[in-house]
């Protein structure tokens, strides 16, 4: 998603402008015939259930955000001069949509979810990884019973193909691998489960931290002697942005950016502040959130070895020219 698309154009983001994160290429399932399986020794009556069925169960919609946990890992790089490997993002493997879909806990409690069960492993029907199989993670019960839904629309139409068509997980707060696209198996297990995508790759990553981004494009050109309104927007796993300072010279004085009402900061916080630039040549926006929970972004944050989870304060630069 390029940041500079989100300016003006509402609260969530459209779908043909949502991050695109495969593990392989984009099954395209017919809906006709998929099944959606429900079992293991975690569940009392193992199920399993077509499309039509999915979609006359009880529903819930949910605003909230998905984002890939390496989203901001060049800036390892780029800002703190400490690369880690894979897909290089910006800040822009994050988005905010309109889900709707059946909660995982009712399909759970219609399978006659055991007291000991643990872990919910949920599986993809995407073309296996390398030689890891399909896609697959655990969630502990007590989050699939809480706020997880299956889904099957987004902002308002179907699942494209990309974002999970017929059905996925949504895993509100958690790290966009837990929200599992193409959903074909939900195993129920009775111990704690393991497997490629809570060991080797994503350990001991669940919650997303506090990240904040301007809806500007890097090394934005903007002109000088006029104001300005500068839009960005913060969010966080742990719960609702409560506050937003926002630099406009690169870090040495703050001020509080400007919102308005708190109906909508559930997912992200959208925010604003006026700037009319006094000299041209090249400036440093720097933004930095606080949560509900108190978590306010660092300055610097500690490099992680796959490049998961950058939460430090961004450097953003633009260009401001006369004329």
């Amino acid at each position: 998603m390029r940041w500079e698309a989100m300016a003006g154009v509402g609260y969530h983001t459209p779908n043909d402008r949502f991050f695109v994160r495969n593990h392989t290429s984009t099954p395209l399932l017919d809906a006709a015939t998929w099944r959606l399986r429900v079992h293991g020794p975690g569940v009392r009556c193992p199920g399993s259930y077509t499309y039509r069925q999915l979609l006359a169960m009880p529903a819930r919609t949910i605003d909230t955000a998905i984002e890939c946990a390496g989203n901001g890992r060049s800036l390892y790089d780029t800002q703190q001069h400490e690369p880690a490997p894979g897909a290089q993002w910006g800040l822009g493997a994050i988005g905010v949509a309109r889900w709707r879909g059946v909660p995982l806990a009712y399909l759970l409690r219609q399978a006659g979810l055991r007291a000991d069960a643990v872990d919910v492993v949920a599986r993809g029907l995407d073309a296996p990884f390398e030689d890891h199989g399909r896609v697959r993670r655990p969630l502990p019960v007590g989050k699939a019973m809480d706020d997880v839904i299956v889904a099957y629309e987004m902002n308002g139409a179907p699942l494209p193909p990309d974002h999970g068509f017929p059905a996925r997980l949504v895993v509100p707060g958690w790290a966009g691998i837990a929200s599992i696209k193409w959903l074909g198996d939900l195993e129920v297990a009775t111990e704690e489960i393991f497997t490629p995508w809570n060991t080797l790759f994503y350990r001991d990553i669940t919650t997303q931290p506090v990240k904040s981004a301007f809806e500007l494009a890097w090394d934005a050109v903007l002109p000088l002697g006029v104001p300005h309104v500068l839009h960005g927007r913060s969010w966080s796993g742990r719960g609702r942005i409560v506050r937003v300072e926002v630099s406009l010279d690169g870090g040495r004085t703050w001020r509080q950016a400007e919102h308005h009402g708190r109906h909508l900061v559930g997912a992200w916080l959208p925010w604003h502040v006026q700037w009319a630039p006094r000299t041209p040549g090249r400036h440093v926006l720097m933004a930095r959130a606080t949560d509900e929970t108190g978590a306010t972004q660092p300055l610097i944050t500690p490099r992680h070895p796959f490049g998961y989870h950058f939460d430090a304060v961004v450097q953003h630069p633009i260009h401001v020219v006369s004329g």
